[in-house]
């Protein structure tokens, strides 16, 4: 098989991905990326036709993979992707067999996400407040207050706290409503805190920022136009770097630690999983294991025989 036909398959299954599957830009970036790394190593495999695709043909780049140096979580997603491939080359006539169907995926080595301890987050947006009265109100102040707890009222992602619209808040309700992974669309309750901060952006702040580029964006830039996810993360590590321990954290600590401590205080697993938008109730689940590490800590510097 030439160079040519590979690129021919692979824009066929970027359409499919695209149009069939309806896969977020980054998400098919990622897979595109795998695909073109696997199909490069069949072509150092001598690989001639997509058609004789074998199991051992797959296994042979992993292995490769593995050698350079590539993580658990890394060749786990990979092997993700190649599976989707080949099904889908097998349903288009492509191969004869799904030569991925039979591939074990490597599981990840799952590592606890670190989280922040209810009074330090209660100290972060504090900081928050307290910042907006001493810049005596100034528009970025109530911004960043207002992203800042909406992130961790919501546990939402940073992608989606920057596509927020207007139309995406129940004030009475108060709940927003996200667009997620897959295009998928939940909402979100975020509480009076969240909410206040969220008004006061609104009524007082936003206005002074607003040009007739900004439409319908709820947060924005300095210069008027939606929010980008670089300033969002820069504000996040900028808000919690003043805490002792927690320097390094940004927003998807955040998301962490709303999951954690909403299971903390009692919500069931499957509201969670709603919440935070997971397609798969197993990613939900490591948040169980950090509320038990944490458990376990508490037990040991407070009970008299631990």
């Amino acid at each position: 098989m030439s160079d040519s036909d590979f690129t021919e398959v692979i824009d066929a299954f970027e359409k499919h991905l695209r149009t069939e599957r309806n896969l977020s830009d980054h998400t098919i970036r990622a897979y595109l990326g795998d695909l073109e790394s696997f199909t490069a190593h069949l072509a150092v495999l001598g690989l001639t036709n997509i058609s004789t695709l074998e199991i051992s043909h797959i296994r042979s780049w992993l292995a490769n993979m593995q050698v350079k140096g590539g993580a658990r979580t890394s060749l786990s997603r990979r092997a993700v992707s190649i599976r989707l491939f080949t099904k889908w080359a097998q349903k288009k006539g492509l191969t004869q067999t799904d030569a991925g169907v039979a591939l074990i995926t490597p599981k990840p080595h799952r590592t606890l996400p670190e989280v922040l301890d209810i009074p330090s987050a209660a100290l972060a947006m504090d900081a928050l407040a307290l910042r907006v009265g001493e810049e005596e109100d100034s528009p970025m102040s109530l911004r960043d207050c207002a992203m800042v707890e909406v992130l961790y009222a919501s546990g939402a992602r940073v992608s989606e706290l920057c596509g927020l619209d207007f139309e995406s808040i129940d004030y009475e309700r108060q709940t927003i409503r996200v667009l997620g992974k897959g295009n998928k669309e939940r909402t979100i309750p975020i509480g009076n805190p969240a909410m206040k901060a969220l008004k006061a952006w609104i009524k007082d702040g936003r206005p002074h920022v607003a040009t007739n580029i900004s439409a319908n964006a709820v947060f924005l830039g300095a210069r008027g136009k939606r929010i980008d996810q670089r300033t969002v993360r820069t504000v996040v590590y900028e808000a919690l770097s003043a805490l002792e321990g927690f320097e390094r954290m940004g927003p998807h600590a955040l998301r962490h630690s709303a999951a954690t401590h909403l299971l903390e205080g009692g919500a069931d697993l499957r509201t969670v999983q709603e919440i935070l938008g997971h397609a798969s109730l197993a990613t939900t689940q490591i948040y169980t294991h950090v509320s038990t590490q944490r458990l376990q800590q508490a037990f040991k510097q407070a009970h008299p025989r631990a």
